[in-house]
């Protein structure tokens, strides 16, 4: 069985940036987990431990920008993102692990698995690797741009924006809020600030803007679990056609529906997403 207790590790990779690491020990097919745009590798604490307990090795990752990972002022590519999902599997020397990402991070696992063919035995994504938003009606750069500018939370207490999260999102459990108020960092003066700088979050946007993930689906060879939420990003038309793109061009694809579920399927649901991902990926 696996350990249960993570162990935190801030991992040097050669000609890259430093990234943090939260490990789990285990002797069976190890899991490497890809957090959202503005999310931070905390939010995969309850499905990494699950995984665990079920004897699995399990690396979730802070990707650059994110978390305590280091924050250059480039490198938000794509490309150079998968490469460093890539360092990370040289580092852990691992062989052949699912790469599963949600949201954004479903994207990147996307990349990685069209640039870095055969690195992986299968590829889990999680209310993303369909994103695309150049899909939206009537996008243009700057109408996205403006539409998915994040609000500027910082300066705010903790207890201010546990109120903001509770207020907009009034079901949730408190695991649930407790997972969103890991994305920000509190600072010596008492207030918190997003992990992930504004610029950045504004070149991963634009990055995705200019690398749609359909550009990546025919040199995706390894098995694929497209999760899908039924309150999350499915709910608009455009994403519909989206998702319809990535299980008639993907060429190895299940999907699992998770009805009446937002879009952070891991924080929400995680039993039910471990066991999804252990019933229709590869791993013994």
């Amino acid at each position: 069985m696996g350990r249960r207790t993570p162990a935190d590790k801030m991992v040097v990779l050669p000609g890259r940036c430093r990234l943090h690491l939260r490990l789990w020990s285990g002797d069976g097919a190890p899991f490497l987990l890809l957090h959202g745009l503005a999310s931070n590798c905390r939010m995969w604490d309850r499905v990494a431990g699950r995984l665990a307990r079920a004897g699995h090795a399990v690396a979730a990752v802070d990707l650059r920008g994110h978390g305590r990972s280091d924050k250059p002022a480039g490198g938000y590519d794509f490309a150079t993102v998968a490469g460093d999902v890539a360092a990370v599997l040289d580092h852990l020397g691992w062989d052949r692990p699912v790469v599963a990402g949600q949201s954004w991070g479903g994207n990147v696992a996307v990349a990685f698995g069209a640039l870095h063919p055969g690195r992986s035995r299968g590829l889990g994504l999680v209310d993303g690797g369909f994103i695309d938003l150049r899909s939206r009606p009537g996008a243009t750069w700057p109408a996205v741009s403006t539409e998915l500018r994040p609000p500027d939370l910082s300066g705010l207490t903790p207890g201010a924006l546990r109120a903001r999260i509770r207020a907009a999102n009034p079901d949730w459990s408190d695991d649930a809020v407790d997972a969103m108020m890991t994305n920000f960092e509190r600072l010596e003066d008492g207030t918190v600030r997003p992990w992930l700088p504004l610029d950045l979050h504004m070149m991963i946007l634009r990055a995705m803007w200019d690398e749609p993930p359909s550009r990546f689906y025919p040199a995706v060879r390894e098995p694929v679990l497209l999760c899908v939420a039924g309150n999350g990003l499915a709910a608009a038309a455009h994403h519909h056609r989206s998702i319809g793109l990535a299980r008639s061009a993907l060429p190895r694809v299940t999907t699992r529906w998770f009805p009446g579920m937002p879009h952070d399927i891991h924080v929400h649901d995680p039993a039910r997403l471990a066991r999804a991902m252990v019933e229709e990926l590869p791993v013994f």
